[in-house]
């Protein structure tokens, strides 16, 4: 049982250090090649846990290989576009002016239910009103719409807006983050004042807190478990 468990937590980190170095990615945003590499290398790290006959360099090789692979393959298609379309593909048009392109939806299998299901979820369901739907290669369709169909801006109402900035998390789930709080141009006397005027003697009370460039505070208190 000990040599399954210590197998298990060598690939875990074996693991984990790959998809670290290879690059922050949801699964949704993930390229066609670094899916297949993340199949591959789950793949590969099951057979020596499975089989501990199996020797566990069996299984660290081949993810090494696949992560050299990866990261020569990234390099080249950063200097080289044709290459870059080949292993990535290219962005499609499926909306253009108002009008569906037809063709690039058969090329790229995307049905009008799909198309519609998309838009939908931006809130914006009459094709008439969108200037380009540009498809994605990692499959995310994004939405531009006429200049006559965008929000009002402030610029073009000619009013002044001030930057939010980045909201800092501060607190969070009962813990103070200091990093944060120094980064934020703030410090425990100014945190422990915003708790005191909210009623709270320490952050063990606080689900989160975060304070932005402008000073505006986001406050959530915990809530009792059901």
């Amino acid at each position: 049982m000990a040599i399954v468990i210590i197998r298990t937590l060598i690939i875990y980190f074996a693991l984990l250090l790959t998809m670290r170095l290879l690059g922050k990615r949801q699964l949704g945003e993930m390229e066609l090649s670094e899916f297949v590499l993340a199949a591959l290398i789950a793949d590969l790290a099951s057979h020596p846990l499975q089989d501990i006959g199996i020797p566990m360099i069996n299984g660290l090789v081949p993810i090494l290989v696949l992560f050299c692979c990866e990261v020569i393959i990234a390099g080249i298609t950063m200097k080289h576009i044709r290459l870059r379309s080949v292993f990535f593909g290219k962005p499609s048009l499926l909306v253009v002016r108002g009008r569906i392109d037809q063709r690039e939806m058969r090329k790229n299998r995307f049905t009008v239910d799909e198309l519609m299901e998309e838009l939908r979820n931006q809130s914006c369901m009459d094709i008439s009103r969108i200037e380009y739907a540009i498809l994605e290669t990692d499959g995310q369709l994004n939405v531009i719409l006429f200049p006559a169909e965008r929000p009002v801006t402030s610029a073009q109402l000619g009013l002044e807006a001030g930057s939010g900035g980045y909201p800092f998390i501060v607190i969070s789930d009962g813990k103070v983050l200091e990093a944060n709080l120094r980064h934020a141009g703030r410090d425990l006397n100014w945190l422990q004042k915003q708790l005191t005027a909210r009623g709270f003697e320490d952050a063990k009370g606080v689900f989160l807190m975060t304070v932005n460039d402008s000073g505006q505070i986001y406050f959530a208190p915990k809530e009792a478990a059901p």
